[in-house]
Order: C-alpha cells, then structure tokens, then sequence
C-alpha cells in the first residue's frame, strides 16, 4: 500500500519500510560505519538513508528519519564526539538546536524535493534519486554549519588542551571536505540503493 492509495501516510506498509530505514539509520549512528573521522572534522553518511527515505516516503519519512538522525548527533554530544561534548559543555540548548533542528529541516526539506517529482517514469524517478541524493547531504552540511557559525561563531571553543575558532576550524573545512564528500557519496550510494529496491517496492505496493 502506497500513501497515496490509503490516504494517510501511517499505514502498516509504510511504518514497516520507515522502521528499516531507522533501523539502517541506527546502524550507522552508533558503529563506525557512519562517521568518517578525521581529527575534529567528522564525515558523516547518515544523510543517505535519510535522502532514500524521503525518496519513498516523502516528506514525513524524511522528517521522522531527519529527526532521528538529528537526535543520534546529539546523542554523540554525550561524551562520544570531543567536539559536541565541547558545545554541549558551552551551551546545551544551542547544542541541540546545531545537532537536531537542521537534520529536521533537512529531512522534510528532502521530502518536499522528493514530492515534488510526481510521475513514475524511469527517467524521471532516476533523476529524483540523484536529486534527492545529492541535495539531502548538501542541505545536512550548510544547515548544521550555518547553525553552528551563527550559534558558536563567536566562542572560543576548548577541546582538551586546544583552543579552537569554530568558524575556521570547522565550518570552513566541513563546508569544503565534507560537503565534497557527502555529496559524492549521496549521489553514487544513494541513487544505487534507490534504483535498486524500487522493483521491490513496487512489488509490495501492488
């Protein structure tokens, strides 16, 4: 069942194709196959499964998924990241605002792009998962660091014995190096897995 044919998007097909993308989701999150870390500059592919969901489920599987993924950042603002545990040792609120709020944007934002391609038609649907594939990770970097230089911009931040300015030591080589990254990856892994569960999404629809 699509959301289109019952009319609300919480039917059973579509909470069971959004618990695997979560559970994918988490995967990543908490192993390290979804962080490529190097020294505080952290690579994330956490915003690939959230751009395929929002492939399939629109714009509310990209909020929920986006909403995840937000919270697991903050997650790792608990101790497990040096530098979010350093933001979340200057502001809290703000932390969360930087880790959750901009994966929410994302996500939806995903969803809305997703959406907006209507037909079915091969070529159409391919060029939605490059869309959406390469668009998610790109609106993941410029929202987090967009948020984190508006928030943190101005603060020195402290990790360990270093003193760091967030702007040039963070959002500088994120929204270069990781943007890069991201979005090539986005654009190859993403626009693969899409093309290929789409016969068996289809399949269960019918």
């Amino acid at each position: 069942m699509s959301e289109k044919k019952t009319g609300t998007f919480f039917n059973t097909y579509n909470l069971v194709l959004l618990g695997i993308f979560a559970a994918i989701l988490l995967l990543l999150s908490f192993t390290p196959l979804g962080y490529l870390k190097i020294g505080i500059i952290e690579i994330s592919f956490l915003a690939i499964p959230v751009a395929i969901c929002a492939c399939y489920l629109g714009k509310w599987g990209g909020l929920i998924l986006g909403t995840i993924f937000g919270l697991t950042s903050f997650f790792q603002c608990l101790g497990y990241s040096a530098f979010g545990t350093a933001l979340m040792g200057i502001n809290g609120f703000y932390t969360f605002i930087v880790c959750v709020v901009s994966r929410v944007l994302m996500g939806f934002l995903a969803g809305l792009i997703a959406d907006a391609f209507r037909s079915e038609k091969p070529a159409t649907r391919h060029i939605k998962y490059v869309v959406v594939s390469i668009a998610t990770p790109v609106m993941n970097t410029l929202f987090f660091c967009g948020l984190l230089a508006l928030l943190f911009g101005k603060i020195p931040v402290t990790i360990g014995d270093m003193e760091i300015n967030v702007i040039t030591a963070v959002v500088v080589p994120a929204v270069t190096l990781n943007g890069i990254v991201e979005a090539v990856a986005g654009a190859i892994i993403g626009t693969a897995v899409c093309e290929a569960i789409y016969p068996l999404y289809r399949r269960a629809r019918k």
